[in-house]
């Protein structure tokens, strides 16, 4: 992190007001200020909370209030009001969740990629920031893992100045004494520094009484490496705590009672406990800001300090402040789990998911700390009736949300059954770590504190710390998405290479001028041994899930041919990979033909994966979202986010929608628009299946039904599909489901396959398909008989085992033979009975030349030597414990006389 220069932050703002440039005492921070006086930054720790004491002339302000007030400021001053984006970041590829308003605008327009919705701009945009989850409730409301960060954004261009840093602090001077009346000798702004997303700058962060308010960030650098370069693009990039204003104008014992109102009471009576005083409250806070939550003994001396101030018992007042403290943490996590799925989010063990589940987790985990029994889901529901108008997606996925909620109270429990057999692992370890901690959380979703309680029941002792910053640690680890590299393993380097060192331009791309193209001439622009690059191509190169294209090369003269076995594509370079090393020279002009009938296949499937996403995220819900695609002249293949497996009726609906929206002869076309329009005329679901790279993206849009980008190629109505069959539903893996269908003439060749498998059945059962139902169920029904009479039958033998099986003692344990019993259930019942008394044993022998041996003994008997006795005559196999199972090639009775041998040498 570099150090800006002082005159980085001397504005003419400041000199013009009288501002002084003054040195915190405490934190040696440099801050300006109009109070001569003033000896600190105003920011904790280096003051306590004293803006509850400050006279300002603004109303108490709730969240919504606040939100309003700074989006109708900033749009009277000229910026245009943008919506905010969903909190799950689907247009980022390395970011999971929404952690700064600056988010909307990566890395597109940013890097000056693409142009910003409006310039200026102003939002209110929801958050999610799990890295300080351990803090909330501890600080008062200092740290929430869900905020709205109002902003007001700029972004300077080098022709096109919009305002900079003497604009951005008059309008934070401007908002804070006019808007809610707080005296001008009261704002500090405080010299710091951000950086972030690969860009950095000065900045000012303006300190009210003990509380940070905004955040002014200049962005205009570009870190690359350990260097500063300078960005042609400048951006204001601030950031209001919506939050903080309402706390700060309202002046609660906390900032939950600011943001939940009278939730917080009814929080407190559903979770079953007491409500913990506001007065305590309100004299907590006011020191709140001493409290740094990764050093405990800020905690402990914060309620030392608290209890002598009131003269309370400081065991009363750990009681109390840590009871608060829960059902603050119950408040914030239950919004901002309402607010992830409402957005999409679908929990499982991966991505963003992971996330979702962690924080469902600690929240159940918390509430059992609490020895409440109230379900979370329940929690939730008054979340969502809380927050309905201020987030009216809440309100549309309520169902969606409270059931995944359900679904991950079930989970969890079923997680807390494995702790047993974990714990059992961990006692037999002379220390365990953190690294092992996480590894546990991460692969069964138990919290070391868990295990801990457990092992107190049981008076087991297990050598470990818990950080007390666990789930923030966890968090942080997952925060950022793995961005995956494009594999080029199908064009070896030695192409790349030549691509790069001949700088060959882009190809064009035929199939987008005309999808329907088959033949083209062109041009030879590179040769190596069996990789062919032309000028142009109608081509289709594998990508977007769809594989690449197949067909012939040959010569104008047609003298010379190569089959194109597989296309690829290198930075816009299509690489044509042929059969066999290439017979045309450079320069040389070929003619080119695809394989048609492959091809229309493909482009059939590809289309109606769009027909199908949308016709699932109708069915199931808006969080099913593309998760992987596949689409080939076969079948295709769609994989979606959801929580669990849908049922028939779910699937027959999503066949049905699809089939309609493919009678309907639906439109499908390609459209080029400019990303930043895109986003805002149809939202970030336009990247459900990837995002596209570029200023400029293609859109294809099947009329009045779905529009998302993609690169693929498409039929331009959807009744050219012809129909679509669903083959295959499957969990992929935790929160994603797979889809398989076949589409156009593969709908007959899996109905030709269908009826070849009922002929066979037909024939099985000797009756004609049109009846095999009715012979089906009357086999079944026998079966069933059978069955129950064979279950008799074993009763009988069973009660009667002693009297039918050979025994033969030995040294005082009886050995029982069973000789060719058929029935493998009934000697699993009879070695199950006869073991479960002391000195027993159980030999089953079947078999003709080889003899298959199972040997069963009661638990004061080990099976081992029995075994190795029998593997000294040439037995194979083994066992363990009180089973062994062994082949072997003699005859019964030396079988019988090795095992007597071993017994009579003592088992």
């Amino acid at each position: 992190m570099v150090k800006a220069n002082e005159n980085e932050y001397r504005l003419n703002f400041f000199l013009s007001r009288g501002y002084e440039r003054k040195i915190c005492r405490s934190c040696s921070t440099p801050f300006w200020t109009l109070d001569k006086s003033k000896e600190n930054c105003s920011d904790v720790p280096c003051t306590d909370y004293y803006f509850f004491d400050i006279k300002i002339k603004s109303p108490p302000l709730t969240v919504r209030e606040s939100r309003e007030k700074f989006l109708r400021f900033f749009e009277k001053r000229g910026h245009t009001i943008v919506p905010p984006k969903p909190v799950v970041a689907k247009w980022r590829d390395d970011l999971y969740l929404t952690i700064a308003s600056i988010v909307d605008f990566q890395p597109f327009v940013t890097s000056g990629l693409a142009k910003p919705p409006a310039n200026p701009l102003v939002v209110s945009q929801p958050c999610i920031r799990l890295e300080d989850v351990d803090n909330v409730g501890i600080t008062f409301g200092r740290h929430l893992t869900t905020f709205e960060m109002a902003a007001h954004h700029a972004f300077n261009y080098p022709d096109k100045q919009i305002y900079w840093k003497d604009e951005t602090v008059a309008f934070a001077k401007e908002f804070f004494t006019e808007e809610l009346g707080i005296p001008e000798d009261q704002l500090n702004f405080k010299e710091s520094w951000w950086e972030g997303g690969g860009n950095a700058g000065p900045c000012f962060e303006v300190t009210v009484g003990g509380l940070e308010l905004a955040t002014l960030v200049f962005m205009q650098y570009e870190i690359r490496g350990q260097d500063y370069v300078p960005l042609k693009l400048k951006i204001v990039d601030t950031g209001y705590g919506v939050e903080r204003i309402a706390w700060f104008t309202q002046r609660t014992p906390t900032a939950f009672h600011a943001i939940y109102g009278n939730l917080v009471s009814s929080f407190y009576k559903k979770i079953g406990v007491g409500e913990v005083n506001n007065e305590l409250l309100k004299a907590a806070a006011i020191y709140a800001g001493r409290i740094d939550p990764d050093i405990k003994e800020t905690i402990t001396a914060h309620r030392e300090h608290l209890a002598k101030q009131l003269g309370l018992d400081l065991k009363y007042v750990n009681e109390e402040l840590t009871r608060a403290a829960r059902v603050f943490q119950v408040l914030d996590h239950t919004k901002t789990i309402a607010l992830m799925l409402a957005d999409g989010l679908v929990p499982s063990n991966s991505g963003e998911g992971y996330l979702g589940r962690l924080l469902i987790r600690r929240a159940l985990r918390v509430l059992r700390l609490l020895g409440s029994d109230v379900k979370l889901h329940e929690l939730i529901k008054d979340q969502i009736d809380y927050w309905k108008e201020d987030f009216p997606q809440m309100l549309k996925n309520k169902d969606y949300i409270v059931d995944a909620v359900i679904n991950e109270e079930e989970k969890y429990n079923d997680t807390i059954s494995k702790i047993p057999s974990i714990l059992s692992t961990l006692s037999k370890k002379s220390k365990v770590d953190l690294d092992e901690l996480i590894n546990i959380y991460d692969s069964n979703g138990i919290s070391p504190d868990l295990i801990l309680d457990e092992a107190r029941k049981r008076n087991i002792n297990i050598n470990v710390e818990i950080p007390h910053n666990f789930y923030s640690i966890v968090a942080k680890k997952h925060q950022n998405a793995l961005v995956r590299e494009n594999r080029k393993d199908k064009i070896p380097k030695e192409v790349i290479d030549e691509i790069n060192n001949k700088k060959i331009e882009p190809t064009v791309p035929l199939y987008y001028k005309d999808q329907y193209l088959r033949t083209f001439n062109a041009k030879v622009l590179l040769n190596y041994k069996n990789f062919l690059v032309l000028d142009q191509t109608t081509f289709y190169p594998e990508g977007g899930g769809q594989i690449g294209d197949t067909g012939i090369i040959r010569s104008i003269e047609g003298n010379k041919q190569a089959k194109v076995i597989d296309t690829q594509k290198y930075k816009g370079v299509i690489v044509h990979i042929l059969d066999k090393d290439s017979p045309f020279i450079q320069g040389e002009q070929v003619y080119g033909e695809i394989d048609w009938q492959r091809r229309y296949r493909i482009m059939k499937h590809h289309t109606v994966t769009h027909v199908i996403l949308s016709a699932t995220r109708r069915v199931l819900g808006e969080h099913a979202w593309q998760a992987g695609a596949e689409k080939t002249e076969y079948k295709g293949r769609l994989d979606v986010t959801h929580y669990k497996l849908p049922t028939e009726e779910e699937i027959r609906k999503i066949e049905d929608f699809a089939n309609y929206i493919i009678n309907d002869r639906r439109k499908v076309r390609p459209l080029y628009i400019e990303r930043t329009e895109a986003e805002m005329k149809y939202g970030v679901s336009i990247y459900a299946g990837g995002i596209p790279e570029g200023s400029e993206i293609r859109l294809i849009e099947i009329e009045n039904w779905d529009i998302e980008g993609c690169g693929g190629t498409h039929l331009i109505n959807t009744g050219e599909i012809g129909g679509v069959k669903i083959v295959n539903v499957e969990k992929l893996q935790d929160g994603v489901i797979r889809l398989e269908y076949v589409a156009g003439d593969m709908v007959s060749n899996y109905a030709r396959q269908q009826d070849e498998k009922l002929n066979e059945i037909s024939k099985l059962l000797n009756s004609p398909v049109s009846q095999i139902n009715v012979r089906l169920k009357k086999h079944l029904e026998e079966y069933e008989n059978l069955q129950n009479l064979l279950d008799k039958y074993r009763k009988i033998v069973l009660d009667r085992i002693q009297e039918i099986a050979e025994r033969i003692s030995v040294n005082g344990i009886t050995i029982y033979i069973l000789r060719d019993f058929i029935d493998e259930q009934l000697i699993k019942e009879v070695m199950r009975k006869i073991t479960s008394n002391n000195q027993n044993i159980v030999i089953s022998i079947r078999g003709k030349d080889t003899k298959n041996v199972e040997i069963a003994t009661s638990k004061d008997i080990k099976v081992d030597k029995i075994v190795d006795e029998l593997r000294k005559i040439g037995g194979r196999g083994g066992g363990k414990g009180t089973y062994g199972s062994v082949s072997i090639t003699v005859e019964e009775e030396k079988i019988i006389d090795t095992i007597r041998s071993a017994i009579t040498n003592g088992v």
